[in-house]
């Protein structure tokens, strides 16, 4: 999967706006995400501080790590209330994979937890099965079940990285927007009105991971 160059990304910036903003809650590889971004030509800013999060035109929730610990240390700092207001002002969203999975209702991960509640559905474990490896690790083809406006410019069954043992059970199936098996069929990628999200690593995903985080730095509703 060889890397090709992408043509930088075009805006206006009104004030001091920071274009995207990625939060910053101790969780997520944020220098990977960030140097994506910035390979596509986009400006990034890592925050934590709930009032410039505020003033974010697009909001970027990367995440590694447990579910329960992940929504404690978003509420600690603060950051939940600001990310459902812009998500309902419309504000551009991305979550990834742990940035997925907290947009739902509740996760099933080492008991049960209530995420952000932007999503309706659960966070559920993949089903032990014999000779099958959990978490699932490493590239997979997703399928394009509609045509998010992320998806421009990459091809049906594209390979994506993973790396996860949870994903996401929408009680909406019209938000799915990807699809992988991995032994069974599960969500690869959400997209509702302003709200993407992708259970893989557009970072780690070479030449279409980083088309997707293109097409996000310019999407505009």
């Amino acid at each position: 999967m060889k890397n090709m160059a992408l043509p930088p990304v075009h805006w206006s910036v009104e004030g001091d706006k920071p274009m995207i903003a990625i939060v910053d809650y101790q969780m997520g590889n944020l220098r990977s995400v960030q140097k994506a971004f910035e390979k596509v030509g986009a400006e990034v800013e890592i925050t934590s501080d709930p009032e410039q999060l505020r003033r974010a035109e697009r909001i970027v929730l990367p995440g590694v790590g447990a579910f329960e610990d992940a929504i404690a240390e978003l509420h600690r700092r603060s950051l939940v209330e600001p990310m459902r207001e812009l998500i309902d002002q419309g504000v551009p969203f991305l979550g990834i994979c742990l940035g997925l999975q907290l947009l739902f209702d509740v996760s099933h991960e080492g008991g049960r937890f209530e995420g952000m509640g932007v999503i309706p559905g659960e966070v559920v474990r993949f089903e032990d099965q014999p000779g099958v490896k959990i978490p699932h690790m490493g590239w997979n083809q997703a399928v394009i079940r509609q045509q998010a406006p992320l998806l421009a410019g990459i091809d049906e069954g594209a390979h994506f990285y993973f790396v996860h043992s949870y994903y996401v059970n929408p009680i909406d199936p019209g938000v799915v927007a990807m699809e992988c098996e991995y032994h069974q069929r599960f969500c690869a990628m959400i997209w509702r009105d302003n709200i993407f999200a992708t259970q893989f690593h557009p970072e780690k995903s070479q030449q279409a991971g980083l088309q997707l985080l293109k097409n996000f730095a310019e999407f505009s509703g």
